[in-house]
């Protein structure tokens, strides 16, 4: 069931929204616009968020990256497209990747694939290949760097 907000009783409660989570534009809209408030209204709460900083895209993206990145181990290619699906712009994606050390990236890749190699000690070569291979890009990380790292794995040749 659907209430409807006016916008002074619905600031209070985006603004709780914003402060309790980092937020994207589209889903400060969308949350606006399930209060029943109307186009007009939900842009100027928009911009009055934006104005006092409570909601700011860049600063979306960079926290959304990171911790996508340390916390679930997604590759960048898992988070463009979240972020993608969120709607949040091409320039605030680029931002928010350049968080994540290139570093950190290589050394989490390598880790997230030994564990899975090592879990997989009782199949057979061409499958353990195959299964880390295909485990690796469903958490994001680009083909030719999983290639990389598997055939690393695959010759038994460790950092």
């Amino acid at each position: 069931m659907k209430k409807n907000f006016t916008p002074e009783t619905a600031w209070p409660k985006i603004k709780h929204y914003c402060a309790y989570s980092e937020r994207c534009h589209y889903e400060v809209r969308e949350k606006l616009f399930g209060m029943g408030l109307v186009k007009k209204d939900v842009e100027a709460l928009l911009s009055r968020l934006i104005e006092e900083n409570r909601l700011n895209e860049e600063r979306f993206a960079i926290y959304f990256a990171g911790g996508h990145f340390r916390q679930k181990k997604w590759g960048k290619t898992k988070i463009i497209y979240a972020l993608r699906q969120k709607r949040v712009s091409e320039q605030n994606i680029k931002r928010g990747l350049k968080e994540i050390e290139a570093d950190d990236y290589i050394a989490s890749l390598q880790k997230i694939a030994g564990k899975k190699w090592e879990s997989l000690k009782g199949e057979q070569h061409i499958s353990r290949q195959a299964k880390t291979t295909a485990y690796l890009l469903q958490k994001g990380y680009e083909g030719p760097l999983v290639q990389q790292v598997v055939n690393i794995l695959k010759s038994g040749i460790r950092k």
